[in-house]
């Protein structure tokens, strides 16, 4: 800028205007560039899922017998429950179930003359007095072979509820926590591999987590079938599914 012929002051003024021109040009490129290179770059990101399974062993085993006995005569519907009652304690002990893994429920008593809905016809048996005696132990394979045997209980005038049938025992693993660390590590290790699966059909290279989500472990049974239930299995299957984003570079 030639400036011989023009006052100083005016002469750096447009000076001073060039550069700040100048400094705008530059600016207006590289701004809108670096912010476009960093959305660019947060925005290469790949999301996998990494699976670990671990089969485990029931470690608890919580057994509900519920039993029953109907009659008219009250002191002797209380002397058949008690008998019943004896009958089964003897026979879980025989099996091998420790005294401390018994325990008993108060007896229920159900008087159908008091009921408002009766009908209108004599009852032979007005009373229906039931309990139920649980079993909690960790010997679960115990627990199992007691279960398999109830037959005895049956030939020895034990009546069992009805629910006492339909799911009596509850097999349970307790020790989730002991194998949560091991099962996290398979599914990042699972989902690293994935991720370089990917970043090698894209020609990138897998750089660090972005985010990652343990995901929610279950407890499933070992045998899969439609009808299948977790509790009612000793053998059961641990799943965790964890989801991961990786940077790629």
């Amino acid at each position: 800028m030639d400036c011989q012929n023009q006052p100083k002051n005016k002469c750096f003024s447009r000076i001073i205007s060039g550069l700040l021109i100048s400094l705008g040009l530059i600016g207006g490129g590289f701004f809108p560039g670096y912010y476009y290179y960093k959305a660019k770059m947060q925005s290469n990101f790949v999301t996998v899922k990494g699976l670990a399974e671990m089969n485990v062993k029931a470690d608890l085993a919580v057994w509900k017998i519920k039993f029953v006995t109907t009659n008219n005569n009250l002191l002797a519907a209380q002397q058949e429950i008690a008998r019943q009652k004896s009958e089964i304690v003897s026979f879980l002990q025989k099996k091998g179930i420790q005294a401390f893994e018994i325990s008993e429920g108060r007896v229920e008593t159900n008087d159908l003359m008091a009921t408002p809905y009766r009908g209108g016809n004599d009852m032979d048996s007005r009373y229906i007095l039931s309990q139920i005696i649980t079993v909690r132990s960790v010997n679960v394979d115990t627990v199992e072979q007691a279960l398999r045997d109830n037959g005895e209980l049956v030939a020895s005038g034990v009546i069992f509820d009805a629910q006492s049938y339909g799911s009596p025992v509850s097999y349970i693993f307790t020790k989730l926590n002991e194998i949560k660390p091991q099962m996290l590590e398979e599914a990042t290790r699972n989902a690293a591999q994935a991720a370089e699966e990917f970043a090698k059909s894209s020609n990138s290279k897998v750089g660090k987590i972005r985010t990652a989500n343990q995901g929610v472990f279950s407890i499933l049974p070992a045998d899969e079938t439609p009808d299948a239930m977790q509790s009612q299995q000793i053998n059961k299957k641990v799943r965790v599914v964890s989801t991961i984003q990786y940077w790629l570079e």
